[in-house]
């Protein structure tokens, strides 16, 4: 089973805390015993210098004071003279103090007096702490046996037994102390390794997020340390990886409209290029085998001939035009010029066809309306939104030409009379190729790149066009730059 950090770290503090634990206990086994000897025998020797110092000061109340130092210390004290008679011993307290003084002391009390006979005058003048067993008691005694300055004996005592004692209790205690140590350092580590894991399973959670593309979880963490770096950084980059691949989806998806439109293209410049082609290629096998023979017919066929050529060369002309302006390769030549002007103009030079076809010219032109733009594109936009008026006319045969100056832009709007444009067909419409009413457009001939050529012009100029469903027809317009008529050129 695979483990978690989470519990790598809660198991490996825990084996800590139970290493150091076994290690306590095993020093403590083994060398408090030891310890304690040690401190003990430092003990007697600074209790022997204690009892020294009182003897020199001669103090009237010496007994009490020995008595606080066998309490404090934890020894049992014997004084007797140069002829070893007891002026002083813990365990004849009870005792009459003329019975010590006579030297008249119970058999069963003087036991320890046997540290002070003759075999044992060497070490007591050396002052020497040592270990002996009392052959009456059959225990181990830790004793000291000194001379003090007065020329008193001195005999300090501790049975050995109860430091064995204080070490079973200390080591039982340590036992327990390890087991409750283990138990709620084990407790904390758990909890504290949670706290310390929480930042690294949310930075895990993002990473493992960011590899399904979902890049909305941020690291939100605040442990002021080398994780918040790490987390900064892993939010640096899913941002960073967000634009990009959102980027490169755009630009993808940029592409993949572009394959289409290139196939649509290819596919409605075919259409668009096979009727001319075959009726050109039947009417041109038809003179060559003659078949038929009068003039009259034969004018006919040529003029077939000639006029889908017309159109294959008019359409070749507009893909052609509208190629140069979407790739950038017409450069604009803006110039300063009155639109109000340009457009009496041009609607002079439809007057005949719009008597021709009874039509109905309503104008409302401002006058001096200077504008920035290129003056023969602009003629061209024209131009283009009249024939596709002139192409979709219907109703009362009105057509209406508006020029204002709004703000910092002029707008032209070429209204006329006909059927509305449905709402979603309202943006197809400036795509090229793009046909509302292909019966209607296939009577007047017309190639659906009339509108592509204005989009494509107005998108170069930077400025704004479209269509609105007016009551009783429909409106196209498109704006211009204004300029004020003193900067004309």
């Amino acid at each position: 089973m695979k483990l978690g950090i989470r519990w790598k770290i809660f198991f490996a503090m825990t084996g800590l805390i139970v290493f150091f634990v076994f290690l306590s206990w095993f020093i403590n086994d083994r060398l408090l015993e030891k310890y304690y000897l040690y401190s003990k025998k430092n003990s007697l020797i600074q209790t022997c210098h204690l009892i020294n110092d009182l003897y020199r000061q001669d103090s009237a109340d010496i007994g009490l004071q020995l008595e606080k130092l066998e309490n404090i210390k934890g020894v049992r004290v014997v004084v007797t003279d140069n002829n070893f008679v007891i002026k002083y011993a813990s365990f004849f307290r009870e005792t009459n103090p003329s019975q010590i003084s006579q030297g008249k002391v119970p058999n069963r009390r003087k036991g320890p007096l046997f540290l002070l006979r003759s075999r044992y005058v060497k070490p007591i003048k050396a002052g020497e702490v040592k270990v002996i067993k009392d052959p009456r008691l059959n225990t181990e005694i830790i004793y000291l046996a000194s001379r003090l300055d007065n020329g008193y004996y001195l005999l300090l005592t501790a049975h050995k037994a109860a430091l064995k004692d204080s070490v079973v209790i200390a080591s039982r205690f340590l036992v327990f102390t390890g087991l409750f140590t283990l138990f709620v350092g084990g407790m904390a580590v758990f909890l504290l390794s949670g706290r310390l894991i929480k930042p690294i399973l949310e930075i895990k959670d993002i990473a493992q997020r960011m590899a399904h593309l979902d890049f909305s979880r941020k690291y939100s963490g605040r442990t002021g340390d080398e994780l918040d770096e790490l987390g900064e950084s892993i939010n640096s980059l899913s941002d960073q990886l967000e634009r990009s691949i959102s980027n490169l989806r755009q630009a993808n998806e940029k592409l993949q409209q572009e394959i289409d439109l290139r196939k649509e293209f290819i596919s409605n410049v075919s259409h668009e290029l096979k009727t001319p082609i075959a009726l050109i290629q039947g009417y041109a096998e038809g003179l060559k085998v003659n078949v038929i023979e009068d003039d009259e017919n034969k004018n006919f066929y040529c003029d077939v001939i000639t006029d889908e050529a017309a159109k294959m060369n008019r359409l070749v002309k507009q893909l052609l035009e509208l190629a140069r302006i979407e790739s950038g390769a017409i450069s604009l030549e803006r110039v300063n010029f009155d639109v109000s002007v340009l457009l009496m103009k041009v609607l002079k030079k439809h007057e005949i066809l719009f008597k021709e076809k009874g039509i109905c010219l309503e104008t409302e032109i401002e006058p001096n309306l200077y504008v920035n733009a290129d003056i023969d594109f602009c003629e061209q936009i024209i131009n283009n939104y009249l024939a596709n008026a002139l192409n979709h006319l219907d109703g009362f045969n009105t057509i209406r030409i508006r020029a204002r100056r709004l703000s910092e832009k002029t707008r032209v709007y070429v209204y006329n009379t006909g059927r509305h444009i449905p709402e979603q067909e309202r943006d197809k419409i400036w795509t090229s190729f793009y046909k509302m009413d292909k019966a209607r457009t296939r009577d007047y001939g017309g190639t659906g790149l009339g509108l592509s050529i204005v989009r494509a012009i107005q998108e170069a100029h930077g400025n704004q066009f479209g269509v609105d469903n007016r009551e009783g027809g429909v409106e196209f317009w498109f704006e211009l730059d204004s300029v004020n008529h003193v900067d004309m050129e």
